[in-house]
């Protein structure tokens, strides 16, 4: 059987000389492993559309084990991710910790949209940081975990000051924060900016820009949540932290906070 997928290289592994195992996500099917014949060698018209993080159409042929691609062409490649090391490094972050999540050959409409839209917007020079954190947020409830954002996760209140608890797993407000004595206070723009990272779409966020110390701030909090609650380990993120130990191979600018629309 012959069937057409669209989906995004998640990763690649060599097979024997001259040939690929591919791990495609896409909307329809999920994610799925298919044979690249010939793909390693440079002239073969499967070599650039087997590459990691792009995003093709795929003829398969499907019979009782693993599928072999047949064709393929390229939808988008996301130029600026391979020739950009940050870029690239961020990418490979989000890629192996959306293969880590997701099971195979489950339809994931929502997961492929949260992929395709994170690797076009690096792709577009949005800040990849950023664009990873979104990713890591959005991620959680794939793994199982439903940090509670929207109210107090002790009394449900929905106003005054809050704060997030570990033990909890989300906010906690003024009123419960003897509860738990390890909290960490948030401001109220730290507030919206991690309802933001969990709840906006990516594509409607806009040029996010945020300070460092904001982006460190809040990723603490998600990777203590990855660390503590889910078990996933990503070998790529040993290499960000490398990257974010040696920020003078990325100089920027400082600027200010800002959110989509409006940051106190």
């Amino acid at each position: 059987m012959l069937n057409r997928v669209e989906g995004i290289v998640l990763k690649t592994r060599d097979y024997g000389e001259t040939n690929k195992i591919i791990t495609l996500l896409s909307s329809e099917t999920g994610k799925i492993t298919a044979m690249a014949r010939g793909a390693k060698k440079p002239a073969s018209r499967l070599a650039s559309v087997t590459q990691p993080f792009t995003h093709g159409s795929f003829l398969i042929q499907q019979g009782n084990g693993m599928g072999t691609i047949q064709q393929g062409e390229q939808v988008e490649s996301y130029r600026h991710i391979r020739e950009n090391i940050e870029a690239t490094a961020y990418a490979s972050f989000i890629v192996e910790l959306i293969d880590r999540a997701v099971e195979d050959r489950t339809p994931q409409a929502a997961i492929f949209n949260l992929l395709k839209n994170s690797l076009h917007a690096i792709s577009e020079e949005y800040d990849p940081e950023a664009i990873a954190l979104f990713v890591e947020w959005k991620m959680l409830p794939v793994t199982g975990i439903y940090p509670t954002l929207h109210e107090c996760a002790n009394c449900k209140a929905t106003d005054g000051e809050f704060a997030f608890s570990f033990q909890q797993i989300g906010f906690l407000c003024h009123r419960c924060f003897e509860i738990d004595p390890y909290i960490i206070r948030l401001t109220p723009s730290q507030v919206k900016l991690i309802r933001t990272f969990y709840t906006v779409p990516i594509d409607q966020v806009g040029k996010l820009t945020l300070k460092k110390e904001t982006k460190m701030f809040i990723k603490k909090i998600v990777r203590t949540i990855y660390d503590e609650q889910t078990g996933i380990r990503l070998k790529s993120r040993s290499f960000l932290d490398q990257l974010e130990r040696t920020p003078l191979l990325f100089p920027k600018k400082e600027t200010p906070d800002q959110s989509p629309k409006s940051e106190d």
